[in-house]
């Protein structure tokens, strides 16, 4: 198979892994962290953006499918399951220089690396949650609460859940095993 051919492949396989992991039931409500994440900026770190993105799109998409999307406008769902999920393939950003880190065995650099992926994707993927939450879901807050706190909190512990998980679980795998599951062969 071509390369281009095995990252499309991969691409498929890691947002169906994600959309599998979004399937683990909510433990807080709103407030639970995105198991899908993890599989996301791996892959991301992996391929790099251009097949991060792709990726973020059909882990997207396939809320669609399976009957996951809360819809209140159009607006809404783009910004929520198209825009949000597709910025996580945005840690691909950092693919070259975390993999010359894992080909130089710096561990180190290859864990700050990924943490700043990390951030990256987390961090715009709430912030178009953050968006939607003042925009659409406003409505919701509780009677005092601004929508813009209400936003913030609910998504703001979201994404901070999401980030802790994803920066634990990329610590472990870089410092385990790293060049099997970050350097495509």
């Amino acid at each position: 198979m071509s390369k281009n051919l095995n990252a499309l492949v991969e691409a498929a396989i890691f947002a169906a892994l994600a959309m599998v992991l979004s399937f683990i039931p909510d433990f807080v409500n709103w407030f639970t962290p995105s198991f899908g994440a993890v599989p996301l900026v791996v892959f991301a770190l992996r391929r790099g953006p251009k097949y991060g993105l792709l990726s973020g799109l059909l882990w997207g998409l396939m809320h669609f499918v399976l009957g996951k999307v809360y819809y209140l406008a159009f607006s809404q769902v783009l910004i929520e399951y198209i825009l949000a999920f597709v910025s996580m393939g945005l840690a691909g950003i950092f693919h070259k220089p975390f993999q010359t880190a894992i080909r130089s065995k710096d561990t180190k650099t290859a864990i700050i690396t990924s943490f700043l992926a990390s951030l990256l994707a987390v961090g715009v993927r709430y912030f178009w949650h953050f968006l939607a939450g003042v925009i659409f879901w406003g409505s919701y807050a509780p009677k005092g609460m601004s929508a813009l706190w209400y936003s913030l909190s609910v998504n703001g512990i979201a994404g901070l859940a999401t980030l802790v998980l994803v920066l634990i679980s990329l610590m472990l795998l870089v410092s385990a095993h790293a060049n099997r599951i970050f350097l495509p062969k």
